[in-house]
């Protein structure tokens, strides 16, 4: 593997940004994470294919990443390349009298939520306030327990590396709570979601109330990944949590949010370490006292992968 000929080849030679031991902990909303050894923003698709190229001629590892608004990162960072959608994938379209929206995989989820609000659009009023890239929000098919950005796709368009384009019908996609049926060698490049005309007013103040919700429910004000767990059928993780007795754990600069017990807070300082040994001791405390065994939401990068 040859980090620094990858780097040689790419820097000033595709239509973006590419870095040496960029810190991870400016990409995630945990503000946590080593360097990544090789640091990508590819503006269009032809600096994402070209980089793909290279990364493979070299034995570089990869990995894409959003707003890392789900990501915990390794305090020793990622020995590989992380890839970041830029310009061209933050390009949104609106056919409001079709009742279509069309969006780039880099575009941050809130601003399609509101293009659609803007085109008297429904459908998207639950991942108001759900932060990170569309791209993000699709691949971990965002939204509530019962309602996901995937029941609104109508068509997707991925970029299979060294293959090309490939654009599926979303009823070709088996969606569900926080899981889809993509491969994950694939790249979400763009999709197109289907919604409902509706008046505007209503829209708003639909969104409006899920945005009090979560900011009564949630604890906004400190840097998290959001749930870190996935709540099991007929369960409410923050519940089974506070019923342990762990809302307010702290190790390190990582505490167990007396919000929403469900979230893991960065109160100032907290490493990768600090969030792992308190998903690991709530995990086991609810096995133990429940007999449930939770899933992760939160996805990891690094940490040997």
């Amino acid at each position: 593997m040859s980090v620094s000929n990858a780097y040689l080849s790419l820097s000033g030679n595709i239509n973006g940004t590419v870095l040496l031991d960029e810190p991870l902990s400016r990409h995630t909303s945990y503000r946590i994470g080593g360097p990544a050894a090789l640091f990508v923003r590819a503006n269009d698709y032809a600096a994402l294919v070209r980089t793909l190229e290279v990364l493979r001629a070299e034995g570089v590892r990869w990995v894409l990443l959003g707003k890392g608004s789900n990501i915990l990162a390794d305090d020793a960072g990622y020995q590989g390349c992380v890839i970041c959608l830029g310009d061209q994938f933050a390009r949104i379209n609106v056919s409001a009298e079709e009742g279509l929206i069309t969006a780039g995989a880099g575009a941050a989820l809130s601003r399609v939520v509101s293009e659609a609000m803007r085109a008297s659009l429904s459908g998207l009023e639950p991942c108001a306030g759900i932060p990170g890239t569309f791209g993000g929000a699709l691949s971990m098919d965002a939204g509530t327990r019962r309602e996901w950005i995937g029941q609104r796709v109508r068509d997707l368009v991925v970029l299979r590396p060294g293959k090309g384009m490939f654009r599926y019908a979303g009823s070709e996609i088996d969606w569900g709570y926080r899981t889809t049926s993509l491969p994950g060698s694939e790249i979400i490049l763009e999709a197109t979601l289907a919604l409902e005309h509706s008046e505007k007013d209503l829209i708003a103040a639909e969104m409006d109330e899920r945005l009090r919700r979560r900011g009564d429910t949630q604890p906004l004000s400190l840097p998290s990944c959001g749930s870190v767990f996935k709540n099991p059928p007929d369960y409410s993780v923050g519940k089974l949590i506070e019923e342990c007795g762990l809302a307010g754990l702290s190790q390190g600069g990582a505490q167990i949010s007396t919000v929403h017990a469900n979230f893991i807070v960065n109160t100032g300082g907290a490493s990768a370490a600090d969030v792992l040994g308190l998903i690991s001791h709530v995990h086991d405390a609810v096995l133990e006292r429940h007999g449930v065994d939770l899933s992760c939401e939160v996805k990891f990068l690094g940490f040997g992968g």
